[in-house]
Parts: C-alpha cells; sequence; structure tokens
C-alpha cells in the first residue's frame, strides 16, 4: 500500500502521506505550543492584573516571563513547520 495520494484538485500531483511516528512528534509539537501560549496568556493577565493595583515590579516580572512562554511556544511552531516540510518531501 503506498504512502502518498492525491491532494484533492491538483491533478497529479501527490502528497506523502506520515507515518505514526510523525503524526505522533506533530501532535506533540502542537500540544506543548499550546500550552505555551496559555501560560503565557496567564502570564500577560497577571500583568495587566499587577499594573492596575499598581505593583509595577510585579508587572514586569510575569512580563518576563509571558515572554518567555510566547518564545517557547514559537519554537514548537518552528519545529512542527520544520517537521511538515521535511516529511512532505
Amino acid at each position: 500500500m503506498s504512502n502518498t495520494t492525491k491532494n484533492p484538485g491538483e491533478g497529479n500531483d501527490e502528497v506523502k502521506q506520515p507515518n505514526a511516528g510523525d503524526v505522533k512528534k506533530s501532535i506533540e509539537n502542537h500540544k506543548q505550543a499550546a500550552q505555551h501560549h496559555e501560560e503565557a496568556a496567564k502570564h500577560h493577565k497577571q500583568a495587566a492584573k499587577h499594573h492596575e493595583e499598581g505593583n509595577h515590579d510585579r508587572a514586569h516580572t510575569s512580563t518576563v516571563i509571558a515572554n518567555g512562554h510566547a518564545h517557547m511556544a514559537s519554537e514548537k511552531q518552528t519545529d512542527d513547520a520544520k517537521h511538515h516540510a521535511v516529511n512532505s518531501k
């Protein structure tokens, strides 16, 4: 059985179907990216709350933590994009 399929609407072009290991890696990347996005959002909300309360030092700390999580989410998205690019050939 072939691991390629025709791409709908694109004539004879074929798209490689990922194996189970590739799918598992992609799922893990998506889950980790989502978790980091959620953590970033939580810390941004905390930063806003701290600013509202006049606790600007705490707000800055929460912002740094939020930015770290946003960066980690971006790295996971990049990993997944590279994974798709390499495995689509």
